[in-house]
């Protein structure tokens, strides 16, 4: 009863174009399943890995001395900085992102979604969909499908533009294009963000707009790439969310009323933490999210209990068909769009 309430709630809620999916690097384990104990197991299948392999990655890269701790990303990120410079992590970083990777069934719903929406009379669509992934996997489902979106990504630099959002208008065509010509993004016409509270050139519930909060990779240039991934990188980062937040205005009014669906992610991450205190913190109202995760454990639920969010545990392979079947079952209605 449990999970079929789940799938009503998040079905309506959907149709009503007010649930946000959070990506963590959870999602592209979605039906990879690992070898405990089996070192770089997701490089022999040509698998992208999770946080803590790449981090077991980076430190053997990069000779990390402490083996206790390789599981801390920003730890030995912050370690290869300082020792060799952020060029060389960040082309560690661009030969293991840059790569192509085939979408994972969560991916490849996601995609769908807006499509399938539209089919039982819903313009709601999915207005927006959060990753703190580096890769295109995701952008790579949504053109698989055929469905438009617009990339907005945060870039630690770019252009003499420190700590700065950029926004990628129909970004579904010039990865489309990009693809065919085996090139990347990087002469893309990406605009800045420089007035986040004024900006108006976003697609806001026209089409699925990905937000990249935590940087992105350019398949052609590394110097275009961008990776909020060091210990310096995040408290830059945090630092400028708190002080003057270069995200857009209209974005953060879509995510300040949302239903949030994290999938691949732990709230233990003390840096989502901070993020979701930055936007929930200014929320009025209290609305009910959910947490996609496998053996959760006390301090998981407590944290997610304390922000209103309700655990469902089950493997996110099995909870993609559910939701997909979930979707085609229930009835064609119109609903009003964004409102609770």
């Amino acid at each position: 009863m449990e999970t079929a309430e789940h799938f009503r709630q998040i079905v309506e809620e959907l149709k009503r174009g007010r649930v946000i999916p959070f990506l963590g690097a959870g999602v592209n384990m979605c039906g990879f399943p690992r070898t405990p104990g089996e070192v770089d197991f997701w490089r022999k299948q040509g698998w992208l890995p999770n946080g803590t392999e790449l981090s077991r990655h980076l430190a053997r890269r990069f000779s990390y001395a402490d083996p206790q701790t390789d599981w801390d990303l920003m730890r030995v990120s912050q370690f290869a900085s300082v020792m060799e410079g952020n060029g060389p992590l960040y082309e560690e970083l661009q030969q293991l992102f840059a790569r192509h990777y085939p979408p994972t069934a969560l991916h490849t719903l996601l995609a769908n979604i807006p499509a399938r929406l539209r089919e039982k009379n819903s313009s709601a669509g999915l207005p927006l969909v959060i990753t703190t992934n580096y890769d295109e996997v995701l952008e790579t489902a949504f053109d698989a499908a055929g469905e438009p979106f617009d990339l907005v990504s945060y870039f630690v630099e770019r252009e003499n533009q420190r700590g700065k959002f950029w926004h990628l208008p129909d970004a579904s065509t010039h990865f489309r294009n990009s693809r065919a010509a085996g090139a990347a993004l990087e002469s893309a016409p990406w605009v800045l963000i420089a007035q986040p509270n004024t900006y108006a050139g976003l697609p806001i519930r026209q089409r699925t707009i990905i937000l990249k909060i935590h940087g992105a990779v350019d398949r052609a240039s590394v110097e275009q790439s961008s990776f909020v991934i060091t210990e310096d990188d995040y408290i830059d980062y945090l630092a400028r969310m708190d002080f003057a937040n270069p995200l857009p205005k209209k974005l953060q009014e879509l995510m300040k009323y949302a239903r949030y669906l994290f999938l691949g992610y732990g709230l233990r991450d003390w840096n989502l933490r901070v993020v979701l205190q930055r936007i929930w913190g200014e929320q009025r109202l209290t609305y009910q999210s959910w947490a996609i995760q496998l053996n959760a454990q006390d301090i998981d639920r407590k944290s997610w209990a304390s922000r209103k969010v309700d655990i469902l545990e089950m493997k996110l392979e099995d909870y993609a068909p559910l939701l997909a079947g979930a979707i085609e079952k229930t009835a064609a209605m119109p609903v009003e769009v964004g409102k609770p």
